[in-house]
């Protein structure tokens, strides 16, 4: 027999099975919205990648590609200008030498026209003689060497008849 206490308390455990399922339906719902939604976010992200693999991808390697070209020719570029300008460099470095050698040569010149200039008569007659007799020497030089070939051939000369004669007495004495 079946109280009507056990069929309220069978309707109410019913009721609270009927809960605690409508609870759990309502959790796996919002469960599968959940999952729902990561996957729309996965297949979102998914779309981009296979949208990147097949399209972006190209692209960028293509503008990889382009951007080695145009360091490769801004390398090209760049040493041509270093070039250029080392050349330009050394023809500036020996023109300054050129320059700088002429301005040597010329305030050389200067200096020695200007301390000529403020040189009293007496220095100048004394510079004027010593370069007389410089030149008188190199001519006393090349006489006194000129006379050292006389000698030394007139010497060769008295030799050679020194010999003649003492082989003609020689020759006198053996017969």
């Amino acid at each position: 027999v079946v109280t009507r206490d056990d069929v309220e308390e069978s309707l109410k455990t019913k009721c609270q099975y009927i809960k605690d399922k409508e609870l759990l339906l309502k959790d796996l719902h919002s469960q599968i919205e959940e999952t729902e939604q990561r996957l729309l976010a996965k297949q979102k992200e998914r779309d981009y990648w296979l949208e990147y693999k097949n399209v972006e991808r190209k692209v960028q390697a293509i503008r990889v590609i382009n951007l080695g070209k145009d360091i490769k020719e801004v390398k090209d570029d760049f040493n041509r200008a270093k070039e250029h300008y080392r050349k330009a460099l050394e023809a500036v470095q020996e023109e300054n030498d050129r320059v700088l050698e002429q301005h040597m040569e010329l305030s050389k010149e200067q200096a020695l026209e200007n301390a000529v200039r403020y040189l009293d008569k007496k220095i100048c007659r004394e510079i004027e003689e010593n370069a007389w007799l410089k030149e008188e020497v190199k001519l006393y030089q090349k006489e006194v060497s000129d006379l050292k070939a006389s000698v030394q051939l007139l010497e060769e000369e008295n030799i050679c008849l020194v010999t003649k004669l003492v082989d003609s007495r020689l020759q006198n004495l053996r017969a």
